[in-house]
């Protein structure tokens, strides 16, 4: 089917459609990794935009159950220049091209996804409009100029689940594995390594949260109950937790004053708190700070950050569109790492409470895994309040 992806500034692209057939408005932006595209296709932090892979040939190893990242897909249509015709790997489940359509989410392949990514870095993310039906050429770039943008929008509220709940209580969804080579036929080739005790309770305010987050802080041994963005401060002490993590999550955060404020309340119990993602962003402005939008985001598995106290670089994966600002900041808040590329704030920590938050996701899925110690720092400031 033909596709069509226009762009507020006038600019069309026509290519081939996959996926659904289907059309939507969103924030066209681009990501640098190489892999891990069904991880960002079901990534909340990705709820309305449009995303394009700057990786030429997507689709070779298809999509399994396992590596998703949420409870569906959240992008609101996704390009590549070519989607591979064969699937190929043993874990897969269905074709990129199926599992979007099963998801209603249109795709388009075949266009100069170069042009188009010189084109947003120069201009900065744009609103556009992917269809797959068939739409002219003028309709596509008024319904691209329509469009609200991301600036001011609350999204957290469609993607947080509606319910609190306890993760994976049986331990079946998050223990790392390995792959087993040279076996016997019936054998298993997934070795599961063994969890440590759930010996911490935590709670973890879902703003769209990856859950590999999950994951990884049941692997460092917390006992994870999720809670619904919208939980009071209140609500969630009750639960007596040794921990409070705060979450990745899409639009704008300067809409989330509700959240913010609560997060205040969280900040004065004194109870240790890590912050990922948007949940650094809130936690920014709960320490008195703002935030702004970047001119075309952070988004790939190859982003430079230096932590200012050690000296050390770690090659981090990203995914945001807004950063806070430095210079709003009180003295009582202290910026500890930075973007190597744009020194952008990447990493916050309060001088006075055991309270740290980062811009990047140290859980990176699929990698790179520089930033994994994070979990186990989180850990260790619990157990130091004793």
């Amino acid at each position: 089917m033909k596709a069509i992806l226009a762009l507020e500034d006038g600019t069309v692209f026509h290519g081939t459609g996959f996926g659904a057939e289907a059309d939507y408005c969103g924030e066209v932006c681009f990501n640098t990794s190489m892999t891990g595209y069904q991880e960002i296709i079901t990534d909340p932090s990705y709820k309305g935009q449009i995303v394009t892979m700057t990786y030429p040939l997507i689709g070779n190893y298809g999509v399994n159950a396992q590596d998703v990242e949420s409870y569906q897909p959240h992008v609101a249509g996704f390009v590549v220049r070519e989607l591979s015709p064969v699937v190929s790997n043993w874990r897969a489940d269905w074709t990129l091209s199926d599992y979007l359509a099963k998801a209603g989410i249109p795709g388009i392949q075949g266009i100069d996804t170069r042009a188009l990514t010189k084109k947003l870095r120069v201009r900065g993310a744009m609103n556009g409009y992917l269809s797959t039906r068939d739409c002219p050429d003028e309709e596509a770039i008024a319904k691209a100029k329509g469009w609200h943008g991301m600036v001011g929008q609350d999204y957290v509220k469609e993607v947080t689940h509606k319910d609190a709940f306890d993760w994976d209580a049986k331990d079946e969804q998050s223990a790392a594995f390995r792959l087993r080579f040279g076996l016997e036929e019936g054998e298993y080739r997934q070795l599961r390594k063994p969890l440590p005790p759930a010996d911490i309770p935590i709670v973890a305010f879902d703003f769209g949260m990856k859950y590999n987050i999950a994951r990884r802080l049941r692997q460092h041994g917390f006992k994870i109950n999720v809670l619904p963005a919208t939980t009071s401060a209140e609500e969630a002490l009750k639960h007596k937790p040794a921990g409070i993590f705060l979450s990745n999550g899409p639009g704008d955060p300067a809409a989330l004053g509700y959240i913010v404020q609560n997060v205040k309340k969280l900040v004065d119990s004194g109870v240790p708190m890590f912050g990922i993602c948007l949940g650094h962003q809130i936690l920014g402005q709960a320490f008195g700070g703002k935030t702004f939008k970047l001119k075309f985001g952070h988004r790939g598995g190859n982003q430079p950050v230096k932590d200012l106290q050690s000296g050390r670089v770690e090659i981090t994966s990203q995914n945001h569109g807004f950063a806070v600002d430095a210079k709003s900041l009180p003295a009582a808040v202290a910026v500890d790492r930075i973007n190597l590329n744009d020194q952008t704030v990447e990493g916050l920590r309060h001088k006075t409470k055991p309270v740290f938050c980062v811009q990047y996701h140290p859980e990176a899925s699929p990698g790179p895994h520089d930033s994994t110690p994070l979990f186990q720092e989180f850990r260790e400031l619990i157990e130091k309040r004793g």
